[in-house]
């Protein structure tokens, strides 16, 4: 098992890729920390691990909160003593408005959550990871990494650039305690994120593009699965990949490079 004796903290985990996620890691072997704001939803995800022979607990906490990020994870080095790795997933789509119409307290919203709370994850999680080094993952986005013509995502990709950016610069200085910070771009993928957007008065102030048969090339236009992804992770957080760190990896079936 690739990640045998390895404590993982997962964000996110109640659903979608970072479910798929917690459930391959516990498989390998990882004690799964898994984190979100809705406790039915963790608990779904521990029962699911536990019933396949793993070792998970839920934590119930919000990113973008410092206290609770903090409280988290002294929960996870209460029950296992340490920590591995980290998958900084969760997020949302927020508001997605012509930039005129976008108030300032959507843009927080989306800013606070999406980048704020990778930053905090990340910090409090740094000085257990310090100790025997480990592997940090960030879910960031084809949005504004290669695609740009989602109009009105405007917050929402800003916050996917600034994680990447945020990626390079973790990874530098974590470097020499032998850490390693990488950064994933999905495309479309089957998830629920989409039921968390708000869109609104988009119409006019699209450009109007027609692609041809299938945006997503690889497959004639099916997303991937939260279990294709998960497989990234895997390969990330895994030895298999000791030698990568502060690089992004898109994994989008090529519609990023249709569409950028």
């Amino acid at each position: 098992m690739q990640l045998s004796g390895k404590v993982a903290l997962i964000t996110g985990a109640g659903s979608g890729i970072a479910k798929a996620t917690a459930k391959l890691f516990a498989k390998e072997g990882a004690k799964i920390g898994a984190l979100g704001r809705t406790k039915e939803e963790l608990e779904e995800t521990v029962a699911q691990i536990q019933s396949d022979n793993g070792e998970a607990i839920p934590v119930v906490a919000d990113i973008s909160v410092p206290e609770e990020m903090q409280q988290a994870v002294e929960q996870i080095i209460d029950k296992w003593g340490r920590l591995d790795i980290v998958f900084a997933n969760a997020g949302i789509n927020g508001v997605w408005a012509p930039i005129d119409e976008l108030t300032p307290q959507e843009w927080d919203k989306t800013i606070n959550v999406n980048l704020k709370g990778t930053f905090l994850t990340v910090k409090y999680a740094v000085p257990y990871l310090k100790k025997q080094g480990g592997s940090v993952i960030i879910t960031s986005s084809v949005n504004g990494t290669r695609i740009f013509s989602n109009t009105g995502a405007t917050a929402y990709s800003c916050s996917k650039a600034a994680q990447v950016a945020f990626t390079k610069m973790v990874a530098l200085e974590l470097a020499k305690n032998r850490i390693r910070v990488n950064v994933i771009c999905p495309g479309a993928i089957e998830t629920n994120i989409d039921e968390n957007t708000q869109k609104r008065d988009l119409e006019h102030v699209q450009e109007p593009v027609e692609f041809p048969e299938g945006k997503i090339p690889l497959t004639d236009g099916k997303p991937g699965s939260s279990e294709q992804v998960a497989q990234l992770v895997l390969f990330l957080a895994s030895d298999a990949s000791s030698h990568i760190t502060g690089t992004e990896v898109w994994i989008d079936g090529a519609e990023s490079l249709l569409k950028a």
